[in-house]
């Protein structure tokens, strides 16, 4: 991230955008930009048959298809306007922002920014998604007067779940254009921006690749098999499960090989040039056609339902043992950095001097060409952590370790020559320095000074960024804390802020009154109250094994009083007399979905995971869930709420997840004025806005209702009859059945005739003697055993 002035600079306001190539990376970044409510046109070449912008149309059809999903909600796709370029060109001039991503090929990419240069806006920024072409090179094919509004932005794939955008200005970009860009890029699209230099392959494929490229040196030279250096390489270092080769297969290793010789052609005088070459063996699964994932088979294939790895030795696919030795596995279990690191360096194991020698090897590169490529150590730990999902970055890792450590043990690996390259560290590596992070900052080996994060207005709306190796952050101020939860405040806006303390932020007795006790404190002593989690989930659902417990103790009455303290507890949050508001991020099921149902508002992170879940464990929703589902279908459809409850049945019976928080609205679990937010690191910032708003607006919690229409038995008969459809074709089970009858049941307010009235509180019985009736069952404890279990559902 880039130091910037601190007076205001607000995002480029981009109403519409246009897409040059509707390949993998064009289409996914237009899905992602219709995901935010950018207007969006996708342009490719005309096609040969059919309709003109028959490519760009396949590739919208095809992003339907895709998983994980592109677009937040598959319906999304019919906002994105297919074009071709001899036809659309028009569709550039009232167009803000132009990204071309096309194949890398620096003539091509020139020839087309000629061809649409006379068609543009002129004042739309233009960028390129280039992964490591130079922008400089690719600024000179537009005409003098547009350079200024030009500069890269590197997309990471997937464009949705990946963090990281590398922004990459020339020599002549406008400042006032990046910092324009990077605010819309953090706000509105929600991503981790860093500047990059222009140098080949900029920051997070440059350390990334190279990564990859020495542990496939080191694979050959420890004579190690693909899947142990993948048991190696993944979660047991803090890196994906994908860990080196799954990746590969996944990326596609044609594509692997395209950028290890986009680095081979582009750094001709980098001291470690000699490795940036495929591998033998990785040239000759390319050239039988094994390309990875997208075709089968690559380091990896499917054989039925097991995976097989490729053995070098055999030529052949073997089952895939993917185990750490045992040595091995004790060493990368000890917590403390400085130790694990020393005994990997002094193990004899093969698989700990492999390991030793990854990390030395890539130590020794980040240090060399940090100058070079960066502006801060910062800015390469979070191109690394972004765009690779490692949970630390390579500065940090070694910092971590113990610096001077393991720079002393680098030094004295490259004066043995057991190190890739005699390429001395920098002299700042060995001046006594405990790391490249500290209170100033993070170092700059180019302005040899320490560095503060950037002062971009936009990052002041993250109250807790992500962050680096020994950052901490403003806790705020206890106002109260019991076991279960703490309120507390953050500055003096009079907004209470309350997190769970409870593992996976489940609900548990503490939890529930915990929450009861801060609203009543809040109502005589702040404004308003935000439910926020220090980190994800925002909540699991309840304390299954509480409750569990109970049942099995055959204590019903005391599992009664639990479910219905849930219910007052929603209630407390709908009816509190300052308005509450539930920020969401990550996974909100069961009882932490019946929270953000009850708020006055919920600010959702477009990542957000939000399910009534229930069913699966043999249970329904009462923490009053299917009573606000109820209350919200007799608001939509008082003349007939069983219209508003088709949807919702079908997603609590089936215990649907919405996989965004947009397709939570569709599913009606989120309400229309719900807030979704598309940075998570702003969501704290944007919930205690909202909150606020309403406060300042005269809350007044909603009325106790005393005349709900309801479906009754009318409805309920209806559910029933598409029941026994989904068990005569076996699609449901016998106790499935008598989940949904009760569910069904309880929207659409028990056996009352049609339209009757009830109130609130007749519904909240119902829902929770159903719920006691349904834990009672032999069927249902067993699936709630099982769930703790193995963590999966059991269809009995």
């Amino acid at each position: 991230m880039t130091a910037a002035s601190t007076s205001p600079v607000p995002a480029l306001r981009i109403r519409k955008a246009a897409v040059l190539g509707a390949g993998v990376m064009g289409a996914q970044i237009a899905a992602h930009l219709t995901n935010a409510g950018v207007e969006t046109v996708l342009f490719d070449l005309p096609a040969k048959e059919g309709p003109k912008s028959g490519i760009a149309l396949k590739a919208i059809e095809h992003l339907k298809k895709l998983s994980p999903a592109p677009l937040a909600d598959a319906s999304l796709a019919a906002a994105i306007i297919p074009a071709n370029y001899d036809e659309d060109m028009d569709q550039l001039r009232d167009v803000d922002l132009v990204i071309e991503a096309i194949a890398e090929r620096m003539d091509w990419k020139l020839d087309l920014y000629r061809k649409i240069a006379p068609h543009v806006s002129p004042t739309a920024v233009l960028a390129s998604n280039t992964s490591g072409l130079s922008i400089n090179g690719l600024a000179e094919a537009l005409p003098e007067e547009m350079r200024h509004r030009f500069c890269g932005v590197h997309f990471f794939n997937p464009p949705r779940y990946m963090h990281l955008v590398e922004l990459i200005p020339t020599r002549l970009t406008d400042p006032k254009v990046v910092e324009g860009l990077e605010a819309f890029l953090v706000t509105t699209v929600g991503k981790g921006v860093v500047i990059a230099r222009d140098t080949p392959n900029f920051i997070g494929n440059r350390i990334g690749v190279f990564s990859m490229l020495a542990t496939m040196h080191h694979t050959e030279q420890f004579g190690l098999g693909f899947d142990v250096v993948d048991a190696l390489t993944g979660p047991a270092v803090g890196r994906p499960k994908s860990a080196t080769y799954r990746t590969a297969d996944v990326v596609g290793l044609d594509t692997m090989a395209h950028v290890i010789k986009t680095m081979a052609d582009t750094l001709p005088d980098d001291p470690w040039h000699a490795y940036f070459k495929a591998p033998v063996w990785l040239s000759g699964l390319i050239e039988k056609g094994a390309l990875g994932q997208k075709n089968g088979a690559g380091f990896y294939r499917k054989a039925g339902k097991d995976i097989v790895v490729l053995d070098l030795a055999k030529q052949d696919y073997r089952p895939s043992e993917q185990k750490a030795s045992d040595e091995v596995a004790a060493i990368l279990a000890i917590k403390d950095p400085a130790e694990k690191f020393a005994k990997l360096r002094a193990s004899s194991d093969t698989q700990a001097q492999f390991l030793w020698a990854t990390f030395r090897d890539l130590f020794h590169y980040a240090a060399y060409h940090l100058a070079d490529i960066a502006d801060t150590a910062r800015d390469v730990d979070f191109a690394i952590r972004w765009g690779y999902g490692w949970k630390l970055g390579p500065f940090e890792t070694w910092q971590a370790a113990g610096w001077q450590q393991v720079a002393k043990w680098v030094q004295e690996d490259i004066n043995a020559g057991k190190a890739m390259s005699k390429a001395p560290l920098p002299a700042w590596v060995l001046d006594g320095r405990d790391g490249v992070h500290g209170k100033e900052g993070s170092w700059s080996a180019a302005s040899g000074s320490y560095k503060p994060r950037s002062a971009h207005p936009v990052y002041q709306r993250q109250l807790f960024p992500d962050p680096i190796l020994g950052e901490t952050f403003d806790q705020g101020s206890t106002v109260w804390e019991n076991d279960g939860i703490r309120l507390w405040t953050l500055g003096d806006d009079g907004v209470g802020i309350i997190s769970f303390k409870t593992k996976m932020h489940t609900v548990n007795d503490q939890v529930l009154d915990g929450i009861q006790h801060a609203i009543g404190i809040a109502e005589e002593k702040l404004k308003a109250v935000v439910i926020w989690q220090t980190g994800e989930p925002f909540s699991a659902g309840a304390d299954l094994k509480g409750a569990l417990g109970l049942l099995q103790a055959g204590r019903f009455d005391d599992f009664e009083k639990m479910v219905a303290n849930f219910q007052r507890t929603s209630m407390r949050i709908k009816h509190a007399l300052v308005p509450v508001v539930s920020a969401v991020r990550g996974l909100a099921l069961g009882g932490g979905c019946e929270f953000q149902m009850h708020s006055a508002r919920t600010v959702a992170a477009l990542e957000s995971y939000i399910g009534l879940v229930e069913a699966g464990v043999g249970l329904l929703p009462a923490g009053g869930g299917l009573h606000e589902l109820a209350v919200r279908a007799a608001h939509a459809n008082p003349v007939d709420p069983f219209e508003a409850l088709k949807k919702v049945f079908e997603t609590v019976a089936m215990a649907k997840v919405s996989p965004s928080a947009i397709e939570a609205k569709a599913m009606g679990l989120l309400r229309d004025s719900d807030v979704v937010v598309f940075n998570a690191y702003e969501l704290l910032y944007v919930a205690k806005k909202v909150a606020l708003s309403l406060a300042d607006s005269g809350w007044r919690p909603p009325l106790y209702q005393r005349a709900i229409p309801v479906a009754g038995d009318v409805g309920t008969a209806t559910f029933k009859a598409q029941l026994a459809n989904l068990q005569a074709g076996y699609f449901a089970s016998e106790h499935d059945v008598a989940i949904a009858t009760r569910i069904a049941d309880t929207l659409c307010g028990g056996n009352v005739e049609r339209g009757s009235l009830v109130d609130e509180q007749w519904l909240l019985d119902l829902e929770r003697r159903h719920f006691v009736e349904l834990a009672k069952t032999e069927k249902t404890q067993a699936r709630i055993a099982h769930t703790m279990t193995t963590g999966k559902p059991l269809r009995n």
